[in-house]
């Protein structure tokens, strides 16, 4: 970061700065803010109101970068409006749900005019002042409408621009950065090739059938308006991962970053290696602070998400065949030109395939077991001096399931914890409220996965309905066994004994007797393989089929079904760490299409903080 730093204020601590001002620098000049800074807030705000760069400059008082004369970085994109804008919507929602998140939902809908390019900030307004200009210029020419031809490649879908109106593209986008390299000092590149509005990008080749079957959805003729409007975004950034708060964090140590929901946090992956599990260290979006935060406050942000757009010009048309309650201006700030509301005949179209009831698999992780929180020694902590169980915490079993051998087995077989137990039921009730549909309930044979998925089954109503089919062959990697040899599990007839519901008629694929320990990766890929097909196969009814497992389960059994790639042992490990208590992975099968593939899970994650033991005497009573 610091070499890239220094290579970016070579780049621009030579330029000449003029002290022009504003009608919106004015003001902050007149309120003690220095020029530089004051600049840099309202370019960062896209120069809408002095409110807003006043509450940006609060927010970033604590920045340690708010004296760097690092420019931000602009582009210049042509935009679809109306209703094409609203049906390319739909095709980024329903591709994203059916085949998973590609590059092209980083961004919005767009036709690259100029690429991006450095701007002093206090020449920013003169970007502003040439997009009038030129808009103006080319307003007469610019053509009704544009002509777009589906593109499709194993790695690239797309539309291609017409070549007639893609010259005066191509011209508009030329005429655009000879005047901003001029006028505004910019080294501003127009685009020159194949212009093409992109649809998907870097995604799984076996997808792309289903994705051309969705663009083929998408009536390319259909009402448009188009705008050319200029974005910027932070150039330190670029190569950045970015994550969205889920919550409100508030440190509890110097070194950790405070968070609201909503912000957004720039994360470089190439400093997480040395950073303690479950944590990320990132800068805020909205502050400008860099420190320590909890992943698991956070999922993935689009790279758009934190760009900021300026000012936009509207090509008015005479084929314009939808029309606007009041005139506006052909230059705006900051707002969005199209209609919001979504077109419900175009989703019906898109989701039509999922019209009718279809086979999915839910694979899940147990819930929280009892010596997550109280380490390996929790069986220790609940034992009297005669043997008996006693409950020394809340959070631990009620009671423990009779078993015929030593109580001792279950350090190596551990139960839920009490919370456990909560977070299984609550998962259930949600798929109740989704009216989720369980057909099959498979689990492995580790106590925790036949507890969680009981739970699951009480909350969802089923339990005595739908019975338990306990399947050796989903058991984690033997090869992560503390004890180096497989766990002795409770027979079937204990676990009825303690009413569990479990289908006792069934036989699993794998026998207790074929788990061998240490196994390598490859052998439990190809067992998880295996047991996945073999369940598949012998649940042919429609509905959902539960698989309760371990961390280590989904990845194995949902690419094995979806027929990607196994990934690579060496960050298998690091993967799996990141799989809390009850996250799932949802398939669905596409039987006209002979496959199955990865959606999103019919029910939200479930998110919470931890509850450390409290102490009064000596938390109140010492001095």
């Amino acid at each position: 970061m610091a070499v890239a730093e220094a290579q970016l204020y070579a780049k621009v601590s030579s330029k000449h700065r003029s002290r022009g001002t504003s009608a919106l620098l004015e003001p902050l000049l007149a309120k003690g803010f220095p020029a530089h800074i004051a600049q840099k807030a309202l370019v960062a705000t896209g120069q809408k109101t002095i409110e807003d760069a006043a509450k940006w400059l609060h927010s970033h008082c604590n920045d340690p970068s708010l004296d760097d004369p690092i420019p931000q970085e602009y582009a210049l994109y042509l935009c679809p409006t109306g209703r094409l804008h609203s049906r390319l919507q739909d095709f980024w929602k329903e591709s994203k749900r059916q085949c998973g998140k590609n590059r092209a939902h980083e961004v919005f809908p767009h036709i690259t005019l100029c690429d991006f390019f450095t701007c002093e900030d206090q020449k920013v307004e003169l970007l502003y002042d040439i997009l009038k200009r030129v808009g103006d210029s080319f307003s007469q020419i610019f053509p009704p409408s544009i002509s777009l031809t589906l593109h499709a490649s194993p790695s690239y879908l797309g539309f291609f621009i017409g070549d007639s109106q893609a010259n005066v593209l191509k011209e508009f986008a030329v005429a655009f950065s000879s005047e901003a390299s001029a006028l505004a000092d910019c080294h501003v590149k127009p685009s020159l090739k194949q212009f093409h509005l992109t649809l998907a990008h870097r995604f799984y080749p076996h997808h792309q059938k289903t994705l051309e079957q969705l663009a083929k959805c998408i009536n390319p003729g259909e009402p448009c308006q188009w705008v050319a409007a200029l974005y910027s975004r932070d150039m330190r950034f670029v190569h950045y991962q970015r994550l969205r708060a889920l919550f409100q964090y508030k440190p509890q140590n110097i070194d950790e970053l405070m968070i609201n929901a909503g912000d957004l946090i720039y994360v470089d992956p190439t400093q997480q290696c040395d950073v303690s599990e479950g944590w990320v260290i990132g800068t805020s979006h909205r502050t400008g602070c860099r420190g320590f935060l909890p992943e698991n406050y956070t999922e993935k942000a689009h790279e758009a998400d934190t760009w900021v757009k300026h000012r936009e010009y509207v090509f008015e048309t005479a084929s314009r065949s939808f029309t606007k309650t009041e005139k506006e201006p052909n230059v705006k700030l900051n707002g969005e030109a199209h209609n919001p509301s979504l077109s419900r005949s175009a989703t019906n179209v898109l989701s039509l395939q999922n019209a009718a009831l279809r086979r999915g698999v839910l694979v899940m992780h147990h819930g929280e077991r009892v010596d997550q929180v109280f380490g390996k020694s929790w069986l220790q902590q609940c034992r009297t001096a005669d043997g008996k169980y006693y409950r020394v915490d809340l959070n631990f079993p009620s009671s423990l399931p009779r078993r015929k051998d030593s109580m001792k087995q279950f350090e190596c077989d551990p139960p839920l914890s009490c919370c456990g137990i909560f977070q299984s039921r609550l998962i259930g009730e949600a798929l109740l409220d989704q009216e989720v549909t369980v057909s099959y309930v498979y689990s492995s044979p580790a106590l925790r996965c036949v507890q969680t998925a009981q739970h699951v089954l009480q909350g969802l109503k089923l339990n005595q309905k739908v019975k338990i089919r306990v399947e050796p062959g989903l058991f984690e990697w033997t090869k992560w066994e503390a004890s180096r040899a497989i766990p002795n599990f409770m027979t079937l007839a204990e676990l009825v004994e303690a009413s569990y519901d479990i289908d006792t008629s069934y036989r699993g694929n794998f026998p207790l007797s074929s788990l061998v320990p240490s196994e390598s990766y490859e052998d439990y890929v190809s067992r998880s393989s295996a047991v996945i097909k073999q369940i598949i196969t012998a649940c042919p009814s429609k509905g959902v089929i539960l698989i309760v497992g371990h961390g280590s389960s989904l990845t194995p059994l949902t690419r094995a079904l979806t027929g990607l790639p196994n990934r690579d042992s060496g960050d298998f490990a690091q993967m799996v760490r990141k799989i809390p208590s009850l996250g799932m992975c949802f398939c669905e099968e596409r039987k006209e299409e002979n496959k199955w593939q990865m959606v999103n899970p019919p029910v939200k994650t479930l998110t919470h903080g931890a509850n450390a033991a409290f102490n009064w005497r000596n938390t109140i009573m010492e001095d």
